[in-house]
């Protein structure tokens, strides 16, 4: 059932052959994608979705220092709020790919919008920090899940020959909302407080379901077909009973998490395994500086905003650099090698925290806002483009899903472990130059493992011509049984034979 990655062709071809395979089936079946036309109303459409999903826990710091004190909470317990919303926001891709596969991704879409607008507006009647993580961490991320995934995903429906493009102008939607939710957020915390603007951003999150109403399905494309949790293929029926329905729910459950749960392309993809493993441990330390940057930059003296234009800055620089990028690694010369670049990028990018520790002034963090944007800009515009690249386009949403999962679990133990640093050391610049160990060791790993399968593919691929014995004949040997003389004939390729010429 798993794809083989290990067959002898040039490595440099490899990342070019999977996503050139994608477009020569999808161009060969009874489809093909429009790459263009309408398709450039839902790239809109996801733009947007990103740009209120994506960047919204990240604006969630202008309202740190708020909710300590509303909750008279710790620097660990405040930071499991954008810890659990991020977490739930890439753990729920398996739920998310059953609801695509059942209802598409225009309802799946519209749901989350309602799902996160519904659990910020909750969140603005909490008592305790508890009610909190389960409205604004649970509930609106479940709902960034859902809006989120399925807008990437529609995307491999509506571009082929254009999807690099595609995938850098979407990822600008994070970009967007960083340079323009902390703004939004400030304002609205000086005339409404923390309660006030969570109503308002609330409403403000339903714009989901509009962006989910125009992503209509491509006409002709395929749809898995969903999965009958009635059938037994696997193993006997079961007994009747109570025991016989908690078997059939068992067996369902466990078809649904190895189809939705890309397992086998884990176990016998050697790229999607080591690139999943790099991008999980990444996130330990990704995310976090955007978190404490607000209250680091406060805590030395900066007012909230001039901390916000160090975030807006960030945004800018993404919205602009994201399409550059994905304009330009586009170009031919780049296939095949997009996962380096992706690598340099991420190493720059954890080298960028340590920038922090020169100095707290304005000018130092914009030299940091400036150095993090460009990278994180290289980073985001190739991050799903590589992950394309290594899987089948068949499989690509159940990767996308694993791959959520997996990272939830850094990204849900990062701001909280930040958090007790802070609280042990009463220090900030300390998760700096953590997160920037942390970054540096994940691109190395991508980037060591990538070269390794490479080489090792093409000693694979070389070996056989190089060691094929070509055997040699003199005319002792081109004798029958009868004495009768034979001829040696050259076969290609480089094989003599002994051949009857009479």
């Amino acid at each position: 059932m798993g794809e083989k990655v290990e067959n002898p062709m040039d490595p440099l071809e490899e990342e070019d052959r999977h996503s050139n395979g994608a477009a020569q089936v999808e161009r060969r079946g009874q489809w093909e994608a429009p790459d263009g036309g309408w398709g450039w109303v839902v790239l809109g459409a996801t733009v947007l979705v990103l740009a209120l999903t994506l960047a919204f826990p990240s604006c969630l710091g202008i309202f740190y220092s708020d909710l300590q004190m509303a909750f008279h909470a710790s620097n660990s317990e405040t930071s499991w709020v954008p810890s659990i919303m991020t977490a739930v926001l890439h753990a729920g891709g398996p739920f998310c790919s059953v609801l695509v596969e059942r209802f598409g991704c225009r309802a799946t879409v519209m749901l989350g919008g309602v799902l996160s607008g519904v659990g910020m507006v909750a969140s603005c009647f909490t008592n305790t920090i508890g009610e909190l993580y389960f409205t604004a961490g649970f509930i609106t991320g479940l709902g960034f899940c859902f809006s989120f995934q399925p807008a990437i995903t529609i995307l491999r429906y509506y571009f082929v020959r254009r999807r690099v493009f595609a995938n850098a102008v979407s990822s600008t939607g994070t970009a967007i909302g960083l340079s323009i939710l902390p703004f939004l957020s400030n304002f609205l915390r000086s005339k409404l407080g923390w309660r006030g603007s969570f109503l308002v951003l609330g409403g403000l999150l339903l714009n989901c379901c509009v962006c989910g109403a125009v992503m209509r399905p491509v006409r002709g494309a395929p749809r898995p077909a969903p999965q009958s949790l009635g059938t037994h293929a696997e193993g006997p029926p079961p007994a009747r009973g109570r025991m016989g329905r908690v078997r059939a729910a068992m067996l369902s459950m466990l078809r649904a998490v190895r189809q939705h749960m890309a397992f086998d392309v884990f176990c016998n993809n050697r790229r999607y395994r080591y690139y999943s493993i790099g991008i999980t441990w990444a996130m330990l330390g990704f995310v976090v500086p955007l978190v404490y940057l607000v209250p680091y930059a406060t805590t030395n003296g900066m007012e909230k905003g001039h901390v916000a234009l160090l975030l807006t800055v960030m945004g800018v620089i993404n919205i602009v650099a994201r399409p550059l990028a994905g304009i330009l690694f586009q170009r031919p010369w780049f296939q095949g090698r997009h996962v380096y670049v992706f690598s340099v990028a991420l190493l720059a990018n954890g080298l960028s925290n340590s920038i922090c520790g020169v100095a707290a002034s304005f000018s130092v963090l914009l030299a940091y806002a400036v150095a993090f944007g460009l990278t994180m800009s290289v980073v985001g515009s190739l991050l799903f483009t590589v992950l394309m690249g290594v899987v089948e386009a068949s499989r690509f949403p159940a990767a996308l899903g694993l791959l959520s999962v997996m990272e939830s679990v850094t990204l849900l133990l990062g701001p909280p472990l930040a958090g007790v640093l802070v609280d042990t050391t009463d220090q900030y610049i300390h998760v700096f130059y953590v997160c920037s160990v942390i970054v540096v060791i994940s691109a190395i790993f991508i980037m060591v493992s990538f070269y390794w399968l490479n080489h090792t593919e093409t000693r694979q691929a070389a070996g056989p011509h190089k060691s094929l014995p070509k055997p040699s004949l003199d005319m002792a040997d081109c004798q029958d049984g009868g004495g009768v003389p034979l001829q040696r004939v050259e076969v290609p390729p480089g094989e003599t034979v002994c051949a009857n010429i009479a």
